[in-house]
């Protein structure tokens, strides 16, 4: 009982690891890529997109689920995720003057602030550190979820909070979006003008820290 448990464990593993360095593969791609029978994938499948480890897309391919992402984002938060964006977040502080934040996915369809520089306004945002937020209601969470339009920032106006306004870029690693920078505003000081400003300064800054988790991704700004 104890080998056909752990020969189940190393193939659930096996299966989640191609699944996490593909581009959305299907079952038979998956079962195929590790040796395995398309029913007993499937079943392992199941397993991990019930538990959140993987995530099945509407064109039936797979792709690492939020549970995955949130872990492996939470080993770099610890160290170097929060550490490599620091630099940048305090230089949007200070070209702006606004609160930034960096957030990863959290489970249940959420997205988990995990770092903030404060804003040097004497109005500025409250503190969201180790607050989820649901992912279709905020500018990072849309980021996270891969709804980025051309410019390569996020908008969203009285979303969770019906005075605030927040801005989203992605860092990723890989190429993956494993994280979201922000700058979350009193809607009352944002003009036109500052978005149009501060989306590419997001960009720019976003874009630092991707490279700094060692891939460098194209600059949107």
């Amino acid at each position: 009982m104890a080998e056909s448990s752990t020969r189940t464990v190393e193939r659930a593993l096996d299966l989640l690891a191609v699944i996490c360095d593909g581009d959305g593969l299907t079952l038979s791609e998956s079962s195929r890529a590790v040796d395995l029978s398309p029913s007993t994938a499937l079943r392992l499948l199941r397993t991990l997109e019930t538990r959140g480890f993987v995530r099945r897309g509407e064109d039936g391919s797979y792709g690492p689920g939020s549970r995955i992402i949130q872990l492996g984002a939470q080993s770099l938060s610890s160290e170097s995720l929060v550490s490599l964006s620091r630099q940048a977040m305090e230089d949007l502080v200070a070209e702006t003057g606004e609160s930034a934040y960096l957030s990863v996915e959290g489970h249940d369809s959420s997205s988990l602030y995990i770092a903030i520089i404060e804003g040097t306004h004497s109005v500025r945002h409250a503190n969201w550190v180790g607050r989820t937020v649901p992912l279709e209601r905020s500018a990072a969470g849309q980021v996270l979820t891969g709804q980025i339009p051309a410019p390569g920032f996020v908008v969203v106006e009285r979303g969770v909070e019906t005075d605030v306004t927040a801005i989203a870029a992605p860092v990723r690693s890989e190429l993956r979006v494993v994280a979201a920078l922000s700058l979350v505003i009193p809607s009352y000081r944002v003009t036109p003008a500052d978005l149009a400003r501060y989306g590419p300064l997001l960009v720019r800054a976003a874009g630092t820290v991707s490279a700094g988790l060692g891939k460098t991704v194209p600059n949107q700004a």
